[in-house]
């Protein structure tokens, strides 16, 4: 391999995967692609005209594994081929056979196996990165299906920076990949530690305006309500949340295709019910320009008769006085607290080094757009927002980028050009986006898997910051709480996955 040196842990985990199925869990940005390269080249040389399949869930992540991989071995080591959407299935099925390496996504081979294209038989090894997706029905789970049942010299590598925070979710991931080795690292690891720099954690608590407080107690109201009238039809049981109303709805879509009257009702009560959830989640952790564009697409369905249901919401008096004071407060150009403490923030963290890196994530379109216009007041502020494909429009009539437009943007930030990227979801799995002086969340979330890839995006070469804002009383403080326990959750249950797997009995497969 040229030009690069293994890190300690990165051997260790080497050798384990050269023997064994192994699931990698290593925090963003610190080398599980290395560890794929180290053992690509020595499956290939273990198994001579075999070849290597690197699977990765979305194409910009699948060109940069690409784009390593041609960088790090010898010009004629290995016939390396991409995989995307601009290759013919024609074309596909010719590469395959000749080529040595093969990059692409899950749904692009899954499709091609189903075809009868090629088979994976002479596949020795099977690269899954962001491992967390092989799940239930997902593409994933068909190619390693597929390759289990076809190839005859078999090797999986499966790497995430979290699998998730449940036991038998992690449970579940093992067994698809017919896992036999956890290795497992944190920023704590004793072997990973030399590596990083020092990661300064600072969690901002923004009190939540009297007046946001007064229309909150207004949805709230009819929220309860709501759940109050599913609870009295012996439709949910139990807390009612976001999740636990999602579940229901489904159900009750199910039973109402059966013309069920209770389900049918209750289905209508149960979308409302939703829909103000949602709304109350914007007024307390996003904007209240987003709040507000939330609400008036509410009474633009409404006045278009789209849902009896909405028509209901919209014409109750909660609603209609929690318009009212919303009217009032974007008169008089308030904002939700958080926009001004992000203003501030920006400014110090550029003031004390102009050469600061910043990157914001935030849950919604609306809320980026929102930020970037509140930041670009600043002089020293060039940014920029880094978002996914949008099919349709959002409030403010943004489409979102294409994967031409975000990786033109994530060069610009790499050259200089831009100092700040608000960044949806999209900014978290993954990607190769250049290291970062200043994380921000602009609102926790409640997923370890999401908060793990987040904070990995600083502190790795030189020091650096994570930012969480959270307004006091509201479900930030839920959220942020939740994604701590699952983390720690998420630890005690790969190391007891761990033992569990050490603790096997052998077999004579073991011995050979």
């Amino acid at each position: 391999m040229l030009n690069i040196e293994p890190r300690e842990y990165q051997k260790a985990i080497f050798e384990t995967a050269k023997d064994k199925n192994t699931l990698v869990v290593l925090p963003t940005g610190i080398g599980k692609t290395l560890i794929s390269l180290m053992l690509a080249v020595e499956r290939l040389k273990k198994c001579p005209l075999s070849k290597v399949l690197m699977l990765a869930p979305t194409r910009p992540l699948v060109e940069q594994h690409y784009q390593t991989f041609k960088k790090h071995l010898p010009e004629l080591f290995a016939d390396i081929q991409l995989f995307t959407g601009q290759v013919t299935a024609k074309k596909r099925k010719q590469i395959f056979q000749t080529a040595d390496i093969i990059f692409s996504t899950p749904q692009c081979i899954a499709n091609d196996i189903e075809k009868a294209r090629y088979n994976l038989n002479d596949v020795s090894l099977l690269v899954i990165d962001e491992a967390h997706r092989c799940l239930k029905n997902y593409d994933y789970t068909k190619v390693v299906s597929a390759y289990k049942n076809q190839a005859t010299s078999q090797r999986i590598l499966g790497l995430t920076a979290s699998p998730g925070s449940e036991s038998e979710r992690i449970k579940q991931i093992c067994k698809h990949l017919n896992i036999e080795a956890v290795e497992s690292r944190t920023r704590e690891s004793e072997d990973v530690k030399p590596y990083l720099q020092e990661l300064e954690f600072n969690k901002i608590e923004i009190p939540f305006p009297q007046e946001f407080i007064e229309i909150r107690t207004l949805l709230k109201k009819l929220y309860d309500d709501k759940v109050e009238k599913l609870r009295s039809r012996s439709l949910l049981f139990g807390p009612a949340n976001k999740i636990t109303l999602l579940q229901l709805q489904t159900r009750l879509a199910a039973r109402a295709s059966q013309r069920d009257g209770n389900s049918m009702a209750g289905m209508s009560i149960c979308a409302q019910a939703i829909k103000l959830s949602h709304a109350i989640e914007l007024l307390e952790t996003q904007t209240l320009s987003g709040f507000n564009n939330y609400l008036q697409t509410l009474v633009k369905q409404a006045n278009e008769k789209k849902s009896r249901g909405v028509q209901t919401l919209v014409k109750s008096p909660e609603f209609s006085a929690a318009l009212i004071s919303l009217s009032y407060l974007l008169a008089k150009k308030q904002e939700h607290p958080k926009i001004q403490t992000l203003v501030n923030i920006t400014k110090e963290e550029l003031q004390n080094n102009e050469n600061s890196k910043l990157l914001i994530f935030t849950q919604f379109r609306d809320t980026a757009q929102t930020i970037l216009s509140n930041l670009k007041e600043i002089s020293q502020v060039k940014a920029s927002i880094f978002v996914g494909q949008a099919k349709k429009k959002s409030s403010q009539g943004q489409t979102g980028l294409n994967q031409k437009e975000q990786r033109e943007v994530l060069e610009k930030f790499k050259a200089g050009k831009l100092n700040c990227l608000i960044s949806t979801s999209v900014g978290e799995e993954g990607l190769d986006i250049v290291e970062v002086s200043c994380v921000i969340f602009y609102e926790p979330i409640p997923s370890a898997i999401r908060s793990i890839q987040r904070k990995g995006r600083t502190a790795r070469h030189s020091p650096g910051k994570l930012i969480i804002m959270i307004t006091k009383n509201t479900r930030d403080e839920a959220f942020h709480y939740a994604a701590l326990a699952k983390e720690r959750r998420m630890h005690k249950a790969i190391s007891k996955i761990q033992e569990e797997i050490n603790n096997k009995p052998k077999t004579l497969k073991d011995f050979a």
